[in-house]
């Protein structure tokens, strides 16, 4: 869990940074890549050979492909569909999905942690709620098509290594992921990028801590983490971010942020991570 809580943190610090210094000024599509192409220059010399084979090679890159490579497409596509607004209420459907995709592969059904999910969502909505346009319906789609790839991707992530007849360090195969995640990226800015690249040394360092931080341990960091929790921790802690990138953005930039419903939707989600912990407790032996 201290993982996923390090690397919320990490991400709730990104987003304001992102919107602040990124949005609207530099290509989205060039600063994905620049983000892949320093997480993988970061990670591919850490591979090795021992513990690697082309099976698991081809299935770290399909994972980061998914998770990282197709996720984007959806995600910044769905900005010209949708309000800001709109597009961060919808992504609060992850939990559901992460929790639903493990009961799928393991081949059961797990109540308790559909309840934990859907509370925690209940929780995040409680924070991005804002009225909906009334076209919304093919931009609510595509989110859920970026959601889909990132609970995949983790779940997918968690599984592979839990089958493995020997664990190999995460280090010295991660590389492998963010390979794969680049090579969706250099096709897609390749398709759709435009020549907006940043034109101030700040938004070179945000591209470049972006990239070899928030992408590059960030996303180390938070598919190492779901090796180690259950599925209903995992899925909560996806709108974990919530609230913490709210109080980042309050404090450093003080935006406007509704108070009241911050610490209630805050408590709803920490309330569903404490029942789903109590829960896993109750059932080990």
């Amino acid at each position: 869990m201290g993982y996923l809580v390090i690397v919320t943190l990490i991400w709730a610090f990104s987003f304001s940074l992102i919107g602040e210094y990124l949005a609207g000024q530099v290509d989205s599509y060039f600063a994905v890549l620049t983000r892949t192409f320093l997480a993988a220059l970061v990670f591919l010399p850490f591979l090795r050979r021992r513990w690697l084979n082309w099976k698991l090679a081809i299935q770290l890159m399909l994972i980061g492909a998914i998770q990282l490579g197709v996720m984007y497409i959806f995600y910044y596509r769905s900005f010209l569909l949708l309000t800001v607004p709109e597009v961060l209420i919808f992504t609060i459907f992850t939990p559901i999905y992460i929790t639903l995709y493990y009961d799928w592969l393991a081949r059961r059904f797990s109540p308790y942690y559909l309840l934990t999910a859907v509370l925690s969502v209940i929780g995040a909505a409680l924070i991005r709620y804002d009225a909906l346009t009334s076209d919304y319906l093919l931009g609510f789609l595509v989110v859920q098509g970026a959601n889909i790839c990132f609970a995949i991707g983790q779940v997918a992530y968690k599984q592979l290594l839990a089958k493995q007849t020997e664990q190999p360090p995460h280090l010295a195969i991660f590389g492998c992921f963010h390979l794969g995640a680049l090579l969706v990226s250099v096709l897609n800015w390749f398709l759709f990028g435009k020549a907006h690249y940043p034109e101030h040394p700040t938004q070179w360092a945000i591209l470049i801590w972006l990239g070899a931080g928030a992408s590059g341990l960030g996303y180390f960091l938070w598919n190492k983490g779901a090796t180690l929790v259950n599925a209903g921790a995992l899925a909560i802690m996806n709108n974990a971010l919530i609230p913490a990138g709210l109080i980042v953005n309050l404090l450093i930039w003080n935006r406007d942020t509704n108070l009241l419903k911050l610490l209630t939707g805050g408590g709803v989600i920490l309330l569903s991570l404490y029942l789903n912990e109590r829960y896993t407790r109750r059932r080990k032996p």
